[in-house]
C-alpha cells in the first residue's frame, strides 16, 4: 500500500512494504529526487536496513551460544508494516516482531519509521522498542538512492560530495573486502569528491564520524543535502560495471548506526563492531533530514 504526504514543495510517496520511500517530487523545480528502482540496476529505492547493515561474515552470528543466518542489510526492508498515524505533511509506520523472526534474530521488538515533511526537506525518523525482559543487540541504517543526472545537460562528472566532518571527532575511512570492512587511515581533512566511477569499484566508500554531505551539481547547484548528525558511520554507494567501468544513474547516501563485520570478526553478535545495545524497554531513536534542492 502506498500513501502519499505532501506540502507546498514536495510530494512523497512511501510504500507500506519495508516502510520505503518510493518517490520524492519537487513541486516548484518539477525534479523527481529519488531512484526509480529499475531492476536492471537495483530494485530498491530506500530501504531500512536492520537488525544489521551490511554483511556478517559468512552470512551468520552467534547469540548465547547459538548460530543464526542473517543475509545482507538484515529482513525489515522486507516487512509490511502497518500505519499508525498520517496527516498531510507527516506519517508514521510500525511493525512489531511477534514471534515471527525467531528463527533468524531472537529479539522481540517494535520498530516505528515516521516521515515529516517541512518546507524542501524530509525528516525520517526511526524508533526501535526493546520488548524482551532482557537487553537485545541490532544495528540499524538508512540506504536512499538519489537519481543522478538531474538535469539532461548534465552528467555525472558535473556532481560532486561534499562532506561536514562531526566537530572534534577523528574521521576514519574504512575499506570493503569481500563485503567485509578494515581499517583504510584517518582523513584528517575530506576535500569535495568530484563522481566518477572508480570510486566505486570496490563497493561502497565509508568514513566514519560525519554529520552531513551534499550531493550538489557545479553546473546547477541542484542536488541533495542529507543532514545525520551524531551517526557513527555512513556509506557512499553506486552499483559499478566493470566491463563499462560506469555506474548506475544513482548515488545513496546512506547513514548507518552500524556497520558490515570486520574480517577478524569472533561472530558473537554482542561483540560485534558497531553494534547498538539496548535495555529491557528502553526505546532507541535517531533521526536524519534530506532536503531537496
Amino acid at each position: 500500500m502506498k500513501q502519499i504526504i505532501e506540502n507546498d514543495w514536495l510530494k512523497v510517496e512511501i510504500e507500506s512494504n519495508g516502510a520505503e520511500i518510493r518517490a520524492v517530487e519537487h513541486k516548484k523545480n518539477n525534479l523527481s529526487y529519488m531512484w526509480t528502482g529499475d531492476s536492471a540496476y537495483w530494485g530498491r529505492v530506500s530501504p531500512v536496513l536492520f537488525p544489521v547493515v551490511g554483511r556478517l561474515k559468512g552470512d551468520q552470528y552467534q547469540l548465547d551460544g547459538k548460530t543464526y543466518d542473517m543475509s545482507q542489510h538484515g529482513f525489515l526492508r522486507d516487512v509490511e508494516f502497518e500505519q499508525s498515524s498520517h496527516s498531510a505533511e507527516h506519517v508514521a509506520f510500525e511493525a512489531a516482531s511477534d514471534g515471527r523472526f525467531k528463527e533468524v534474530y531472537p529479539y522481540e521488538f517494535k520498530a516505528t519509521i515516521t516521515y515529516s515533511l517541512n518546507q524542501d526537506s524530509l525528516t525520517v525518523d526511526w524508533k526501535i522498542e526493546n520488548k524482551n525482559s532482557g537487553e537485545m543487540y541490532f544495528s540499524i541504517g538508512a540506504h536512499p538512492a538519489f537519481r543522478i543526472p538531474l538535469l539532461e545537460n548534465e552528467g555525472l562528472e558535473d556532481y560532486q560530495l561534499k562532506f561536514t566532518p562531526a566537530p572534534n571527532k577523528e574521521v576514519m575511512e574504512y575499506g570493503l573486502e569481500n563485503a567485509l570492512v578494515h581499517e583504510k587511515e584517518v582523513r584528517n581533512q575530506l576535500p569535495d569528491i568530484t563522481l566518477q566511477p572508480e570510486l566505486f569499484a570496490k563497493d561502497a566508500m565509508i568514513y566514519s564520524h560525519i554529520d552531513r554531505i551534499e550531493l550538489v551539481s557545479a553546473k546547477s547547484d541542484r542536488g541533495v543535502d542529507v543532514e545525520f548528525t551524531d551517526f557513527p558511520f555512513v556509506g557512499i554507494w553506486s552499483k559499478y560495471n566493470e566491463e563499462k567501468n560506469s555506474i548506475a544513474p544513482f548515488v545513496c547516501i546512506e547513514p548507518w548506526c552500524g556497520i558490515a563485520d570486520m574480517h577478524d570478526t569472533t561472530g558473537d553478535f554482542k561483540e560485534k563492531f558497531g553494534v547498538n545495545r539496548l535495555e529491557a524497554g528502553e526505546v532507541f531513536q535517531k533521526a536524519y533530514t534530506m532536503t531537496f534542492k
